[in-house]
């Protein structure tokens, strides 16, 4: 019979058990705080909503144990008492009163803990121990596989692989996102305004470094997925470099709580390609002239001066081409729990592959699943996350190129999962490539004037960018305009 008497954190008890390991030593557990806990939920069923937010069937270490508190979950749930009784009658309907000890073991667990007070203290201990037998299972998960690897399977995958069981594992039972009353919601809602009230500009989210983007967005939000999207050389890794610039350099001269640290996954271009494009945005060198080292000698100078005070943005840039979602959200995590994290941006959502061994059976349902993840990874790590997309050719058959939600259709559900989206467009681009040319019998006079009449408009959207919010799901859509020089692949606003 069990004795009626505290149970300390140190008393872990090691004996065997259901699931104990092949190896010699036990896994950790303790069996009286496990009988504890469920003799104080069995005589008062109240007990039970002290621990179900993070306490599972799975964390008791003992089979008798999960049959018992699954079956007093199921209960309370359907709003029934949950009693050695009422467990009785169950477990005889369905033959398993003998695996839990007959009614001799409930009523047994119902009588010593009258004095238990602690019901949450009891499950954490539980929980923690749980946690430990899994860190000692995945550890010998860890070592089997790395003994004998899969073919198709690389070292850094299962490193990939183990650091993501390992976050899983540290953040299973520990999320306090349960029902808030109306008046936490309201009091965030208003620590929002006033946040945005005090800061210049009037933001409440992360600056884009962009007026009038800033205004129509408010500033990018955590939680968020926003989609930027374009046809080819619409400038969309420029405007990415471009936001992850203005938000790092804002945080360096303000801080903390205006600008951000950015992780920018680079899945097309290499780190160094960006830096490039960075300091030619900075010292408006052309990029093509520090490549080719076509430099005066006040360039190169400026190149030096700049770099250093580069050196400090609060933005790291990942350019591993082929990583799958799951790859990129071990590295946020690694990077949010070793230095912070406030932003992610993904250049492109396309060059997302599919993880091994997973074939999906078209590409339109793996970029649904590849955006489903990133809006999952934006509300679990409380990050804006930006994707870029491109765009399909459909575009380019209509007389207006500017670009429609209904051009995303293609391409999965990332209208459903954004947030946010944003299209690119500059029609300079594509009047350079419609020069009149002379028809047949047409007279010099006539074609001389298309071509200044062409001209007239080359010269009219020279270096003007549409940005294009065709959806946002807390605020306004509409157009405006940025200023680009395509020399510098520069944004800035048009004034």
């Amino acid at each position: 019979m069990m004795k009626n008497r505290k149970i300390h954190d140190n008393e872990i008890i090691r004996q065997s058990s259901d699931n104990d390991s092949a190896s010699n030593v036990s896994p950790p557990y303790n069996e009286e705080a496990e009988q504890a806990i469920l003799g104080a939920i069995l005589v008062n069923n109240r007990n039970y909503e002290k621990v179900s937010e993070f306490l599972q069937p799975e964390h008791f270490s003992k089979r008798v144990h999960r049959r018992i508190y699954a079956l007093c979950r199921q209960l309370i749930n359907q709003d029934m008492q949950a009693d050695p009784i009422t467990l009785r009658t169950y477990l005889e309907q369905d033959g398993s009163l003998a695996e839990v000890g007959g009614p001799a073991y409930l009523i047994a667990l119902a009588r010593p803990v009258v004095g238990i007070i602690d019901v949450f203290h009891y499950g954490r201990m539980i929980y923690d121990l749980s946690l430990r037998r899994h860190l000692i299972s995945l550890g010998e998960e860890m070592v089997n596989d790395a003994r004998a690897p899969e073919v198709e399977t690389s070292a850094l995958q299962q490193i990939e692989a183990a650091e993501h069981k390992l976050y899983e594992l540290a953040t299973t039972g520990t999320s306090d996102s349960g029902l808030k009353s109306f008046s936490t919601a309201l009091i965030a809602a208003i620590q929002m305004a006033e946040k945005a009230y005090k800061r210049d500009g009037r933001l409440s989210g992360i600056t884009t470094g962009f007026t009038a983007l800033d205004r129509k967005l408010g500033g990018l939000h955590p939680s968020d997925l926003i989609i930027i999207a374009a046809r080819p050389a619409m400038g969309k890794t420029a405007l990415a470099t471009s936001l992850a610039f203005n938000a790092a350099s804002e945080r360096v001269r303000h801080g903390q709580a205006y600008g951000a640290l950015v992780a920018f996954f680079s899945l097309e271009m290499s780190s160094d390609q960006l830096g490039t494009r960075v300091l030619s945005t900075t010292t408006h060198i052309s990029s093509h002239r520090m490549r080719t080292g076509a430099l005066s000698t006040s360039e190169f100078h400026s190149l030096a001066q700049a770099a250093p005070k580069l050196e400090g943005l609060p933005l790291f840039i990942e350019d591993t081409p082929g990583l799958t979602v799951s790859a990129i959200r071990t590295r946020a995590r690694r990077l949010k729990r070793q230095r912070g994290l406030d932003m992610i941006i993904i250049d492109y959502l396309q060059l997302i592959v599919s993880p091994p061994g997973r074939r999906p059976e078209n590409r339109v349902q793996e970029l649904s699943e590849i955006t489903r993840s990133l809006k999952i990874l934006a509300k679990e790590l409380k990050v804006p996350v930006v994707a870029l997309s491109q765009l399909s050719r459909n575009v380019e058959s209509r007389d207006d190129k500017r670009p429609l939600l209904s051009d995303l259709r293609e391409s999965g559900s990332i209208e459903q999962d954004a947030d946010v989206v944003m299209f690119i467009f500059r029609d300079e681009y594509y009047l350079e490539r419609a020069r009149p040319s002379l028809h047949v019998g047409e007279s010099n006079e006539k074609y001389a004037a298309r071509i200044m009449q062409w001209q007239e408009q080359c010269d009219k959207m020279r270096n003007r960018a549409e940005i294009i919010v065709a959806k946002q799901r807390h605020g306004p859509t509409g157009t405006l305009e940025l200023y680009f020089n395509g020399e510098f692949t520069e944004f800035r606003d048009l004034e």
